[in-house]
């Protein structure tokens, strides 16, 4: 049961544009006794048809800049290859580590930019 509440989340938050693996991984670090790199390649799996969806409504709602699509796409092909090998070399609890501290500097990221977003609006408002 819990893996369907799991996938159900993921699928909306990715949906959102905002990072359903992300939260996959985690629910399935935190609630299960996976390892690292199994969670990974679940989560790898789970992509395949949740972007198939999500590519599918933007090409319908014509929100898809192709050029700049391809240019990621091909970086984006290079950089799993170089990754993939990268993490077998990297044991369990140093992986689930990395990730920790990935996750850390994302949340940094988002509430410093909430926060400078909130200081130009305020700027703008008070003109």
């Amino acid at each position: 049961m819990k893996e369907i509440l799991f996938g159900a989340i993921s699928g909306t938050v990715a949906a959102l544009g905002m990072g359903g693996g992300t939260i996959l991984i985690l629910l399935l670090g935190l609630f299960t006794d996976m390892q690292q790199h199994l969670i990974q390649g679940t989560n790898l799996i789970f992509f395949i048809p949740t972007s198939i969806v999500a590519i599918f409504m933007n090409v319908k709602n014509k929100t898809i800049n192709y050029k700049l699509s391809f240019v990621i796409i091909i970086s984006g092909i290079i950089g799993a290859i170089v990754g993939s090998k990268f993490s077998f070399m990297i044991d369990n609890e140093n992986l689930k580590r990395y990730f920790g501290i990935f996750l850390l500097f994302i949340a940094f990221f988002e509430i410093y930019s909430l926060f400078r977003q909130y200081r130009l609006e305020k700027k703008e408002n008070n003109k």
